[in-house]
């Protein structure tokens, strides 16, 4: 006890140290002791342990202890203060540097300030004469632009009477070189203000142009009038006289470069009319449709005559201007690119190459006659949007005009034809009406026809292997010559309209289809049934043939890269991926639909032969299949009686489908047909019954001399669609000391059957094997080896 309460003193001074001295609490912390008051505690008490122990006598220790702490104490303090004193080299430098540039900024500083005041009162005393300078400046920049301006007014006017002079003096070549620096300069004069002198110069150069071109196009027709153009007929002589050919060449050589070279000023002028929209009715070709890049000055002259002609014949009140005779204006058109192609050819053509021109001339002069049709047709389609009829008939010629187009006259494609105008909306969805309206009529008239069910080809085998009655021949002819009419169209967005139409029209007439068949269902042996069968079939086939089509394949590719919902609405993002991939295609819908159809009516139809054939199998399963003697010479065995009609039945009904129903259907009838058959045998006949030797044979006679004979007209080996048949006649067939040895085999694998398991072919399957039995299972081999009626010992 003392020496605890000794301990306590001795701790309750350390407390009171710590409190006078913090750096002792300082440094032992930092030499490791706790500055947490309960490990400080538990610190102070392992060190007077291990300094005074547990020898009382040690305590008088504790004063020198003490003693000892206080000096170590002493000489920390020191330390901490020498270090605390004293600064390091560099922070002293780095201080005195700062001292430094702090000095040296405070006087830029006042430097700054002070050449700042000087240049503010030298601006303050220059200020006037930048006022006064400014002025004059501007009064020379007024003088230097009015200067310009005349000057500019004075080339325009020098320009204007060079033109006049060279006019005088026919010196053509420099006046369309004055004409073309005017051109030049009204270019250059584009993003000025001076309007008054815009306008001053672009009067001159219309005029003075207007003149040239004027005089230039006269003598131009005049030799053209010379050559017998413009040719209306087809020539039957040579296009040149033979008097002054040479000279007439010369001249029409000369006359088309002079006017090439006008060209220039005549675009410039031309659409600056075309924007101003101060042109009025022009008999020039294209006026009211420009094409994108304008046609050539000189084929802009040959076409005058001919654009007069147009113009009288299909305009105004004259008989040939018919709005049911689309077709007139058309052919004449045609006929004229057509005789004209000779002469652009051969008198045109070699001086277009000669001055460096890369243009065509027969297809120039395509383009200003196609300007002429396109504005026509524009003009009749807006007329005849509520007349389905003449609409109708437009559409047909327009379609026919732009197929000799490109290929009789050899039209580039990257140019316009007329196709484009029926893609405008109001003309469009016009189109896509009448064309629904139609399609509708003819389905109705088609479904309702006398033969609508019966094949044109089917006294022709080999042209009638889908055996595709006339509706759904008629029906898919209908849609193809409705893509052939779009295939053309220049716009994917457009066709992809019409092939949403074609599926509309596709699932309208399967709809159709199923409220027939549904009638006819009552009779699924009947011919008018199986002819719907086949138009499913054949509308099926020729939708998987029109996917892997390229032209339907590239409709795909548009409508996923257009995104367009009429066609992939619906589509999850996997469908929308196989199509972009060309896995699926824009008909997989629909084929789903009628495969549908299809494998529906064809469970009727198999149901209804079944019941037919189980009807007549009745004799044939109450037989008395376990009674019938052995007969040891199968040469003298027939038929059983009871299986005539049976027999008699699957005969006609096969031959009976193989006459109606296509190739490919009657493939599924038949094996669908001798699958159920194997069942109903299999069930009903061979499991029903227990069999002596002589049923047996019996049976396996019927089976491989009668009934799988029937079917091996349509393939090689009929037995192998009768496995449960076939394997049920072997298991039955085996002599008796076979059939007991392996019922005894079987019973003894039975019950070791978990022993086999995990091998590859266990030892029953194996011996089952090596007798042909492939299908049934040994327990099934079990059943029939017990349906014998006769085991020795019985």
């Amino acid at each position: 006890m003392a020496a605890t309460a000794a301990v306590q003193r001795t701790m309750n001074k350390q407390t009171d140290l710590t409190e006078l001295n913090p750096v002792y609490t300082t440094t032992e912390a930092s030499e490791g002791v706790p500055a947490d008051s309960g490990d400080l505690q538990d610190y102070v008490v392992d060190f007077l342990q291990k300094e005074v122990g547990s020898d009382l006598k040690s305590l008088k220790t504790v004063g020198d202890l003490l003693a000892k702490l206080r000096e170590e104490n002493n000489v920390l303090e020191k330390q901490v203060l020498t270090e605390s004193s004293s600064m390091p080299p560099k922070v002293s430098a780095a201080l005195s540097a700062a001292e430094n540039a702090q000095c040296s900024l405070e006087d830029l500083l006042q430097r700054e300030q002070l050449i700042s005041n000087m240049l503010h009162q030298h601006l303050q005393g220059a200020e006037p004469w930048m006022d006064s300078l400014g002025q004059t400046l501007n009064q020379v920049n007024t003088i230097e632009r009015h200067m310009k301006y005349l000057q500019c007014l004075q080339h325009i006017e020098e320009l204007s009477a060079a033109v006049q002079q060279c006019l005088m003096t026919s010196s053509v070549w420099e006046a369309i070189r004055a004409i073309d620096s005017m051109a030049v300069l009204d270019a250059g004069l584009n993003q000025s203000g001076c309007s008054h002198l815009q306008d001053f110069l672009q009067k001159t150069l219309h005029f003075w142009h207007k003149i040239i071109k004027d005089r230039l196009a006269s003598d131009f027709e005049k030799v053209l009038t010379q050559l017998h153009w413009p040719i209306i007929s087809p020539p039957t002589q040579s296009l040149t006289p033979t008097g002054n050919s040479h000279e007439i060449t010369s001249q029409l050589e000369l006359l088309v470069i002079q006017l090439l070279a006008l060209q220039t000023s005549d675009d410039l002028i031309s659409q600056r009319t075309l924007a101003s929209g101060q042109g009025g009715p022009s008999t020039q070709p294209g006026s009211s449709n420009t094409p994108s890049t304008p046609l050539c000055l000189p084929i802009q002259i040959m076409l005058l005559p001919l654009s007069r002609r147009f113009r009288y014949h299909f305009y105004g009140n004259r008989q040939t201007n018919s709005l049911s005779k689309p077709e007139w204006y058309l052919t004449q058109v045609l006929m004229w690119m057509g005789n004209s192609s000779t002469f652009m050819e051969e008198k045109i053509q070699p001086i277009l190459d000669r001055a460096g021109v890369t243009i065509s001339a027969r297809v120039e002069l395509c383009r200003g006659l196609l300007s002429l049709v396109q504005e026509k047709v524009a003009s009749d389609a807006s007329k005849l949007l509520y007349d389905d009829a003449l609409f109708c008939h437009l559409v047909e010629e327009v379609l026919q005009f732009e197929k000799e187009l490109r290929s009789n006259q050899s039209y580039p494609a990257v140019l316009p034809g007329l196709l484009h105008l029926l893609l405008e909306d109001t003309i469009l969805q016009k189109w896509l009406t009448i064309e629904k309206k139609m399609a509708v009529e003819k389905m109705d008239a088609m479904l309702s026809a006398e033969g609508a069910w019966s094949s044109q080809y089917k006294d022709i085998s080999d042209m009638d292997e889908l055996k595709a009655p006339d509706c759904a021949e008629t029906f898919m002819t209908l849609l193809q010559v409705i893509t052939e009419r779009y295939r053309a169209l220049p716009c994917p967005s457009a066709q992809l309209k019409f092939l949403e139409l074609q599926r509309e029209l596709v699932d309208d007439f399967r709809i159709r289809l199923t409220q027939v068949m549904k009638e006819e269902s009552r009779c699924p042996l009947g011919a008018r049934y199986c002819a719907i069968l086949n138009a499913v079939n054949y509308i099926s086939t020729i939708l998987g043939d029109w996917g892997d089509n390229v032209f339907f394949l590239q409709l795909q590719q548009a409508a996923v890269s257009l995104g367009e919902e009429a066609v992939l609405g619906g589509l999850g993002v996997m469908e929308v991926g196989r199509l972009a991939s060309l896995e699926g295609s824009l008909f997989e819908g629909l084929l789903a639909l009628l495969d549908r159809l299809k494998g529906d009516m064809m469970g009727r139809l198999m149901d209804g032969i079944m019941r037919e054939i189980t009807e007549k199998a009745k004799p044939y399963r109450q037989d008395r299949w376990f009674s019938l003697p052995s007969q040891q010479d199968q040469s003298t065995m027939s038929l059983s009686s009871s299986a005539c009609p049976m027999m008699l039945c699957v005969r006609d009904r096969l031959l009976n489908l193989h006459q109606i129903l296509s190739l490919s259907l009657f493939q599924q009838a038949w094996q669908g047909l001798a699958e159920r058959l194997d069942n109903l045998l299999y069930q009903d006949v061979i499991l029903s019954n227990h069999f002596s030797d002589g049923g047996a044979t019996q049976l396996q006679f019927d089976m491989t001399r009668n009934l799988f004979p029937l079917f091996g007209h349509y393939c090689k080996r009929p037995e192998n669609f009768f496995k449960h048949v076939k394997e049920a006649c072997i298991i039955l067939c085996l002599n008796v000391g076979s059939a007991i040895l392996l019922r005894n085999f079987l019973k003894e694998s039975e019950e070791e059957m978990r022993a086999w398991a995990g091998g590859g072919d266990s030892p029953p399957e194996s011996a089952l094997n090596e007798l042909g039995v492939y299908c049934l299972a040994p327990c099934d081999v079990l059943i029939l080896l017990n349906l014998r009626a006769s085991w020795p010992g019985q």
